[in-house]
């Protein structure tokens, strides 16, 4: 297949716009290792004693964030940990979490983020096998229950250099002694890391249930969050809030991108409000952002929503304030590669980011007309390499470029959407949000959307139950027959829910999206 075999269908104009609509800007990045953009922001002067982290009273200045990273990736190298190799970061919110995460990085390494609270030992233990994961960083609370040859518990390592350390180890024969955690005559540890290295291995998951890791690279990573839109504006002197489960994408946006830029990331405790209160910054899912009141929030400026749908009223509440952000991508393109700046007309997910594609295609891969919904196909500096012992999937989902050439590959999001007249995407679903209700195919998407319409409605979801649509809406006064006939008003009579159901919230899951199959189980027991 080549792009002139795909593209000889569409009209002249068409032509002409699909190339013009489908590429973002071309910029490059001021660094091409993410761990250099901190290190530059922690060696000046004007930052070194500036407030790098804080959680719970605990805070660390740029300065001794650099000097504690270093410490953890001298010890990491001194138990075997070399460029290239995946270590586990599982532990919770905390300062010693970015402390890890950036000592994993210095050591040439990718760190793999779990919250060890709440994610199941099975599913550690598939992401310790998946990843071949032989050393693993965590706090003294959960060395203990960690399965891995080398357990190194941040909050006992010493917080300036000795001559020995005695990482925990969960099986005794496999203990290890480095000789150093911090040599005296390496101020500053370097490894061999290029930027096309894994930074960070997320796990998504799978369609099957099973979880697949996702190797994001240093590359993507500074392409996305060092260069606008990604960047956000975030500066020296910004507060930005740390909400989101650390095993999500969008936590790497939240951390890396405040201290790639200077900005005090400030970790949540268990009241999320309360850390939003204090920023300046926030980052979030749709569903955690409509938790907190923007009212309570003074201080915010700059608002990024992503990872799931954005109702209108969510963007035009905060919207009021700060600048507003609707995003959109999957984590194998790096966890967005298409933003849009709310304008206070349309909630759209604008175009693609610097270096980065986006095609709308049909499912012979041959090019949309404009205005057509398609899927999204994402291109270029974002698409990441691919999943981690998995070939096969690999190989479904990232395919050769035909627009791009060369050894370029694109990433089949399963996102449904199609270009407006002036080049912005409107998303419109994802294919597997696709349901047969009655013999019609419906987008559940576009059923909410409508939901959301509903006088005094501010949020809404649809669920299939028992083959029929069932549809929520929030907050629990919403009158139902209202919802129904907004529906109706702009669908076809076989999107119309069966069954309008308000709430006072939708819950969500562990990484604040609606958990719709706990909705769908209030249904059932309802």
């Amino acid at each position: 297949m080549t792009a002139m075999s795909t593209l000889h269908s569409l009209p002249p104009d068409d032509r002409a716009l699909f190339h013009r609509f489908a590429a973002g800007p071309t910029e490059t990045p001021p660094f091409r290792r993410i761990h250099h953009a901190f290190q530059a922001q922690a060696r000046t002067a004007r930052l070194r004693d500036a407030p790098a982290v804080e959680h719970e009273g605990v805070h660390l200045t740029y300065g001794e964030l650099d000097a504690r990273s270093d410490r953890v990736a001298a010890t990491l190298a001194a138990v075997g940990v070399r460029p290239g190799d995946h270590v586990g970061l599982f532990l919770t919110r905390s300062v010693h979490m970015v402390v890890g995460i950036l000592g994993v990085l210095k050591a040439g390494a990718a760190y793999v983020p779990q919250d060890i609270r709440i994610t199941p030992p099975r599913h550690l233990d598939h992401v310790l096998r998946t990843a071949g994961i032989n050393v693993v960083l965590t706090t003294s609370e959960h060395a203990g229950t960690i399965q891995a040859r080398t357990t190194l518990a941040l909050d006992t390592l010493p917080p300036h250099p000795t001559h020995q350390t005695h990482p925990t180890s969960t099986h005794p024969t496999h203990q290890t002694h480095p000789t150093s955690t911090h040599p005296t005559h390496q101020t500053h540890p370097t490894h061999d890391v290029t930027p096309d290295d894994t930074a960070v291995v997320i796990f998504t998951s799978g369609t099957t249930g099973v979880p697949n890791g996702v190797r994001v690279t240093h590359a993507n990573l500074c392409n996305v969050l060092l260069t606008q839109p990604g960047s956000l504006g975030i500066r020296p002197g910004d507060r930005v809030a740390q909400l989101l489960n650390i095993a999500f994408d969008m936590a790497a946006w939240e951390i890396l991108a405040a201290l790639s830029h200077g900005a005090t990331l400030t970790i949540r405790g268990r009241d999320p409000q309360a850390t939003a209160a204090t920023a300046t910054v926030l980052i979030a899912t749709p569903g955690l952002l409509s938790t907190i009141d923007p009212t309570a929030c003074p201080h915010v400026r700059v608002v990024a929503v992503a990872g799931e749908r954005c109702p209108q009223p969510l963007a035009d509440a905060w919207s009021a304030q700060a600048t507003f952000h609707n995003a959109c991508g999957p984590t194998e393109v790096t966890i967005v590669n298409t933003v849009s700046r709310y304008d206070g007309h349309r909630v759209t997910i604008g175009r693609p980011v610097p270096n980065s594609t986006v095609y709308i295609l049909d499912e012979h891969l041959r090019p949309c007309r404009i205005g057509e919904i398609g899927e999204m196909w994402a291109g270029g500096a974002c698409v990441t390499a691919g999943y981690l012992n998995n070939d096969v999937l690999t190989a479904q989902r990232y395919r050769p470029d035909p627009f791009l050439g060369g050894d370029h590959l694109m990433f089949r999001t399963r996102d449904l959407g199609r270009w407006t007249p002036d080049g912005e995407l409107e998303h419109h679903g994802r294919t597997d949000d696709q349901v047969k209700v009655r013999g019609f195919r419906v987008e559940l998407d576009a059923v909410t959307s409508a939901l959301e319409t509903t006088e005094h409605c501010l949020k809404a979801t649809t669920v299939v139950h028992d083959g029929a649509l069932v549809g929520f809406v929030s907050p629990a006064t919403v009158d139902p027959d209202a919802a129904r006939a907004a529906v109706a008003r702009a669908l076809p009579y076989y999107c119309v829910p069966s069954r309008i159901v308000p709430v006072d919230d939708l819950p969500l899951t562990d990484r604040g999206k609606v958990d719709r199959a706990a909705l769908r189980a209030l249904v059932t027991v309802a």
